[in-house]
This record gives structure tokens, C-alpha cells and sequence, in this order.
């Protein structure tokens, strides 16, 4: 059912969406329910069927030997390494800062019960690494380097065969320990449930098509996933003094992912609107990408006039959008009234791109209005919080009773007698 914002009479539509970028999935469920099946019974040998089906090629061996690494880092040229590299000191930097910040706890509660919980990273991580429409060099970086920083034993990365050898280079830089030639739900399959040559994960993260989403949302319990990643989305909040040129070009950046990129613009200035749809009309006609990026924005594309601030505050945590800009005259005091993003761009001078290739905060984000709960992948998402606690005699004394007592209430009375148990020890002693 899909949600309807609370107030629709303070909102107009300069440019409406013109279909829903979640289309029809039940074709999609049933397709990867099957080789999910397959995969988990046939191992390898279902992996090398669908590989063959879907990407028309399969390598001899599944996984990148260490020769082969090599020879995708030496056909790097320079200037893409350092630029790598560059991108993946900074995320690393952050991701380092971030986990300072995620502290082990102990505290005596009352006199005799102490309560605490430890930071665990994560044994086994898969990232899943798209190959997609362009060779997208940062995307292994964004998985892996938390990962790694976070002190998960195993990182291993998953690519499609005819994936471009600067992301095999990519993945090797950012820290996998084992890269694998497997795309597509047949890797996430493997990642779940492990074969001869892929080892089982204890979580897969990393963004990918309508069938790797699937596929994760379907080996989901056993194995951790991340999120369920829609297709990607820009949303520009702005007052008068925005930028129509600089709008329209961050839009159209956002845009040229995908057909089904979710663009647009949230503003309280008519002018603004007017002025950035035909500005997006004539970037349009000089941009290389535009078969792209101009159906995205025919299709899914929206400006919004809002009747004032508070309107278009409220309608920007209605569409929660997994990027979010911040162009108004005062970017940092209305950063603070937002709430709903994956991440947010604050001032004109944050783009979207930045984040996306290399600034340091990750551009796995979440999508569909899932920045209303939760936010993007980070180094916390690689370790547990697991809570752990002990009690002397003084702490039995204190919780023993009560929960005694609530288990009676309960009628659960093997839960009262454990309850009593060490309460009686502690008496006859």
C-alpha cells in the first residue's frame, strides 16, 4: 500500500512522476526463488548453469587468483590508482573515526548487577560488487574498507564475470581477501549458503539489481544483508536562492545511474521550479548520457512547489530520499529541522558526486523511503553490540524477588523456580 502524504493542499506538482519505479516484482520473486533452490542444492554446478544463462560466459575458476590480481592492479593506470587510493584513505579515515565512537560498556546498575555489552565485528562479510551500466570504481571501496576497519575477519567480494578489470584491481586495493568472478542472485546464493568454491557469509552487503535485491531479501535470517536497495534517488531542497543550473546539473548526475533514478526538486520559489525544469531541458540536449538520464527524468522525475518552509520540510521526510541537498539561505539551520535521509548535502557546495566517488561518507544509502528508520551502511554495520551480564549476591537479592513474582503471575513456573533458585542457595548459606 503506498503511503500518502498528510498534507497534500499545501503541495503543487510543477513535474509529477509518471509511473511507479517499483514496478510489478512477482516475476522477479519467482525467478530467483528457483535458483536460490538450485544454488543451495547443486552448489557450483547451478552457480556455472546461471552464469552461463545470464551473463553468457563462465570462467574456468570462480574465484581471481592471485596472478590475475596482479594484472588488473599493473593495467591500472596511474592516475585511476592514486585517485582509488585516494578514496579509499578518506573512507577508511572516516569509517576509523566512526568506530571510536561505537565504545564497549560495563555498569553496575544497582549494588551486585553489572550489565555491559561488547563490540564484535563480524567473522565472515560478502560484498556483493555490481557491474551495472559503468564500471563504478568506488563501489567495492564503500563495502569492503569498513569491513576490514571494523576487524571482520574474511571479507570476500563478488563481481560479474565481465565486470571491467579495474573493479578486480578496485576490490583488491579496498582489502578483499578473496575475489570471486560470480554476478547476478546465483552469487548471493552462494554467499548464503556456501559451495565447493564460495564460502558461506555470516552478511551480505553491497547494492545490485532487481534480482540480487531479491535474492537478498530471500536468504534474509540465516544470513544478515544490509538493506534492500530500490533504484537510486536525488531529492534538492531549496528556497529562492537556489541555483537552477547547479540543481539541474546535480540532477542529471544523480539521473544518468539508471532509467528508473528517482530525481527532483522540493522548493518554496515558483521561479526556481520553472527555471530548473527548463534548465534540466537543456542540459539535456548537450549531456552524453542522455538516453539515460533523460528517460529518468521523464519518468520519475518531480519538482514540488510548497505552500511554505514547514510544507516542504515536511514532504522532504515524507519522500525520505536516500540523497538528500540542502540549498537554502541557511543550509546548516535547515539541516537540523530534516530528519528523514540516507545522507544528507548541506550547502551548495556538497554534492551528491562527491560522496559517491570519494569524500570519505559511504554511498550505500537506503532507498523506497527507508531513510524513515534507518540510515546507510557504516563501519557499525559490520561489528555486533552484544550485551552480556553478572551478578553477585547483592544482585540476586535485588532482581530475584521480582522476577519471581512476574513469573508467577505469568503462570510460568519453571521460569519462578530458576527465579528462586540461587535466592534459596544464597539463604541456606
Amino acid at each position: 500500500m503506498t503511503r500518502r502524504f498528510a498534507h497534500p493542499d499545501k503541495i503543487t506538482f510543477i513535474k509529477s512522476a509518471q509511473h511507479d519505479a517499483a514496478g510489478d516484482t512477482a516475476a522477479i520473486e519467482e525467478t530467483v526463488k528457483a535458483i536460490l533452490a538450485d544454488v543451495r542444492q547443486r552448489g557450483d554446478t547451478a552457480v556455472r548453469h546461471y552464469t552461463l544463462q545470464f551473463d553468457k560466459t563462465c570462467p574456468d575458476e570462480f574465484e581471481v587468483s592471485t596472478q590475475e590480481k596482479q594484472a588488473a592492479l599493473q593495467a591500472l593506470d596511474r592516475q585511476t590508482r592514486e585517485d582509488t587510493e585516494f578514496a579509499i584513505g578518506n573512507v577508511r579515515a572516516f569509517a576509523e573515526a566512526q568506530l571510536k565512537t561505537i565504545l564497549p560498556l560495563d555498569v553496575e546498575l544497582r549494588p551486585g548487577l553489572h550489565l555491559g555489552h561488547r563490540v564484535i565485528p563480524i567473522e565472515t562479510v560478502g560484498a556483493y560488487v555490481p557491474g551495472g551500466r559503468y564500471p563504478l570504481l568506488s563501489a567495492p571501496v564503500m563495502t569492503l574498507v569498513p569491513a576490514k576497519v571494523a576487524g571482520c575477519s574474511t571479507a570476500i567480494a563478488c563481481l560479474p564475470p565481465s565486470a571491467h578489470p579495474a573493479m578486480i584491481a578496485g576490490c583488491h586495493l579496498a582489502g578483499a581477501d578473496r575475489i570471486f568472478r560470480v554476478g547476478g542472485a546465483q552469487a548471493i546464493a552462494a554467499m548464503a549458503f556456501g559451495t565447493d568454491s564460495i564460502p558461506a557469509v555470516d552478511k551480505i552487503v553491497g547494492p545490485g539489481n532487481a534480482f540480487v535485491n531479491e535474492a537478498k531479501r530471500q536468504v534474509f535470517g540465516p544470513v544478515g544483508i544490509d538493506q534492500l536497495a530500490g533504484p537510486s534517488e536525488i531529492f534538492v531542497v531549496a528556497d529562492e536562492t537556489g541555483d537552477p543550473e547547479m540543481i539541474a546539473t546535480d540532477l542529471l548526475a544523480q539521473a544518468e545511474h539508471d532509467v528508473r533514478t528517482r530525481v527532483g526538486l522540493i522548493t518554496t520559489s515558483k521561479t526556481l521550479a520553472e527555471a530548473t525544469a527548463k534548465e534540466v531541458a537543456r542540459q539535456l540536449e548537450s549531456l552524453s548520457t542522455a538516453a539515460v538520464a533523460g528517460r529518468a527524468w521523464e519518468d520519475s522525475g518531480t519538482i514540488v512547489l510548497c505552500e511554505d518552509e514547514a510544507a516542504m520540510i515536511a514532504y522532504s521526510d515524507f519522500i525520505a530520499a536516500e540523497h538528500l541537498q540542502v540549498h537554502t539561505a541557511d543550509p546548516k539551520g535547515m539541516a537540523r529541522k530534516l530528519r528523514n535521509y540516507g545522507s544528507l548535502f548541506i550547502g551548495q557546495m556538497a554534492s551528491v558526486v562527491y560522496s559517491d566517488k570519494c569524500c570519505g561518507t559511504n554511498h550505500t544509502l537506503p532507498t523506497m523511503a527507508a531513510g524513515r528508520y534507518t540510515g546507510g551502511l557504516w563501519v557499525g554495520s559490520y561489528v555486533k553490540i552484544c550485551t552480556h551480564q553478572w551478578l553477585d549476591e547483592r544482585g540476586v537479592a535485588a532482581v530475584a524477588p521480582p522476577a519471581a513474582r512476574q513469573s508467577a503471575t505469568e503462570g510460568m513456573e519453571g521460569h519462578r523456580r530458576a527465579a528462586v533458585f540461587r535466592l534459596s542457595r544464597r539463604q541456606m548459606a
